[in-house]
């Protein structure tokens, strides 16, 4: 399945010659799956293509599993409920989430766990520092998709989607809602360390 676009076979070569030569430096093979190797390795080349659609890879196991979302086969079956998956580690996750509630992925860095992967590849974020989501009206960027549209509804739109049910009190922001909140319930959950007094918000403790 390694694409004859991404080789190059020299046709009628001599006896002793290598016919599988890359077209990208000097390297030559007598065998195709060790072109298929080099070009993974040294040029970064996706030699694995889906022929529906045209998905690319490095490796041909996963264009089989990749197949999968095609011919509509999900073998892996939960024995909890009818869910079925094309991946057993979309099984295991659906088990985790629904059913045991395990934490199958764990950060390295700070020990943090969460059932699903995709959840602790936003956690590692803290870490990294990465921010992929880009503002698309200025230089704003995010690690989570949420604190970007926090930043989009509150600096360029300057709607304010959340209410208080008790005065009508509009934010932007649903932190704040929860914070403005305890105006009308009382609550005081910042307590100080050396006395008895407590506070609605952690400014007015440090101030204390």
């Amino acid at each position: 399945m390694c694409g004859e676009s991404v080789l190059s076979k020299r046709m009628g070569a001599r006896i002793g010659e290598n016919p599988y030569r890359c077209d990208q430096c000097d390297y030559s093979t007598m065998h195709k799956k060790d072109l298929c190797t080099h070009l993974v390795k040294k040029h970064g080349e996706k030699p694995y293509m889906c022929r529906e659609c045209g998905f690319r890879t490095a490796h041909r196991p996963s264009v089989y599993q990749h197949m999968k979302k095609h011919t509509g086969k999900r073998p892996y079956k939960c024995e909890q409920c009818d869910y079925s998956a094309a991946k057993k580690p979309n099984l295991d996750e659906h088990i985790a989430a629904k059913h045991t509630g395990e934490k199958l992925y764990m950060c390295g860095e700070c020990g943090y766990r969460a059932v699903k992967k995709s959840t602790l590849s936003r956690h590692m974020r803290t870490h990294t520092g990465e921010k992929p989501y880009k503002c698309d009206q200025c230089e704003y960027s995010a690690g989570q998709k949420c604190s970007l549209d926090i930043h989009k509804s509150a600096i360029h739109s300057g709607e304010k989607s959340y209410m208080c049910g008790e005065c009508g009190y509009r934010t932007v922001q649903k932190s704040k809602l929860s914070r403005h909140m305890r105006t009308h319930t009382g609550e005081k959950p910042y307590q100080c360390d050396q006395c008895d007094y407590s506070a609605a918000h952690k400014s007015t403790l440090d101030i204390h």
